[in-house]
């Protein structure tokens, strides 16, 4: 999964959870905290919250992009039933 819904009950409605890196999601926080926030429950795991409302299309195409090229790239998970 590179995107969803964001569901948990703190996050704001319109909000979408990306997967990133923590490092890369704090820059884009402190830079546009209007537009990028995380919540306590998010915090934790490599992902940012963007509000649809205020993110620029092209900005939000390119969050998605780089989301799946590095999901394509990572190693597949083995199966715990092995």
């Amino acid at each position: 999964m590179i995107a969803c819904q964001a569901i948990n009950k703190d996050a704001e409605p319109n909000t979408l959870m990306i997967r990133m890196p923590i490092e890369e999601r704090d820059e884009l926080i402190a830079e546009q905290p209007d537009i990028y926030y995380l919540k306590p429950h998010y915090a934790p795991h490599p992902c940012l919250l963007v509000r649809l409302g205020k993110v620029h299309r092209d900005a939000l195409k390119d969050l998605l992009i780089g989301a799946w090229r590095r999901a394509s790239t990572e190693k597949p998970r083995r199966s715990k039933s092995r």
